[in-house]
């Protein structure tokens, strides 16, 4: 990418776009496309048309999406396959219509199968169910890949997809309800130490597996694959390392300061047993990761505390 290239973030205000908009001026690019959602609605074509028209972007990172975690996607399974498929039909269509000359779009690990070999290897896309309390948004983001590809394939467009992990970091979701586990957890002890709570109930068994990526590194990786990544196949990225969700549990909880106990609520649902990204293919590209887990969540109950 040039330095001086128009790039547009979709969705630069959310966790991830807003580490990539941080990644991107510290590495020296000045000329940012920037809208917030009520400034346009990508699930709105006629609004996205007109925008892609008017500000013609040289380089596209498509990071807007609906998100949540395992309740919300439960819950909203409707929103999560509409409103996910129509944000990315919008901007990766007007990307082609305009000439972008790069597009990155931003997937998820549960595009995999709920029981697929460990660790999971981008060849195991479509290899077989997927987990149920996360189905729609997963088939959505499985057809913004392969949307990627077929502009690909019968347009020449050069657009890229990445995988990643979990994430967390600066700008997470909180909210008590439809937050994904790592913010769940920071925000559920930090409530239960300011109140004095006894207990803090933790949804399932604590026994899952799962791997975490500090959103900043997330964006880092982001940009590396947009300067040097021109191919076909999607890439994963993570660290390559896991944990369960009670030694989570226990790490966020020493970092808190909560003295109380920990309950796991095991009528509740797991999610998927272990998800664990290969990251083989990124490591051999040439990226590493930075901030190991403590270290990350230290600076994401910093920023909890001072927005919350």
């Amino acid at each position: 990418m040039e330095k001086d290239a128009k790039i547009y973030i979709a969705g630069h205000r959310g966790m991830v776009g807003s580490a990539i908009l941080r990644n991107l001026k510290a590495k020296g690019y000045s000329s940012f496309i920037l809208r917030t959602s009520s400034e346009l609605d990508l699930k709105d074509q006629q609004a996205v048309i007109r925008f892609f028209e008017k500000e013609k972007p040289d380089y596209v990172f498509l990071a807007a999406a609906k998100v949540g975690g395992i309740n919300a996607n439960n819950i909203y399974r409707a929103d999560f396959l509409y409103d996910n498929l129509s944000i990315q039909n919008n901007v990766i269509h007007c990307s082609y219509l305009q000439g972008v000359k790069k597009l990155l779009f931003l997937g998820s690990s549960c595009i995999y199968p709920k029981l697929a070999p460990q660790p999971l290897k981008e060849k195991y896309i479509l290899s077989g169910e997927l987990e149920p309390t996360n189905e729609p948004y997963a088939i959505a983001k499985i057809a913004g890949i392969k949307l990627c590809e077929a502009y690909r394939d019968q347009y020449a467009c050069n657009f890229i997809s990445v995988m990643p992990t979990n994430l967390y970091g600066v700008n997470d979701n909180y909210h008590p309800d439809n937050s994904h586990v790592l913010p769940a957890l920071i925000r559920r002890f930090h409530e239960a130490k300011v109140n004095n709570l006894a207990e803090v109930v933790i949804w399932g068994s604590g026994k899952p597996l799962r791997e975490f990526l500090f959103a900043d590194d997330m964006a880092d990786a982001s940009v590396f694959l947009m300067e040097n990544y021109d191919e076909k196949e999607f890439v994963n990225i993570g660290t390559g390392k896991e944990i369960s969700i009670s030694d989570l549990a226990k790490l966020v909880k020493t970092i808190i300061g909560y003295e109380g106990n920990i309950v796991y609520d095991s009528s509740k649902p797991d999610g998927t047993p272990r998800k664990l990204l290969d990251v083989t293919k990124l490591t051999n590209l040439g990226w590493h990761y930075n901030t190991e887990l403590r270290e990350g969540i230290e600076i994401a109950y910093k920023d909890f505390l001072k927005n919350n």
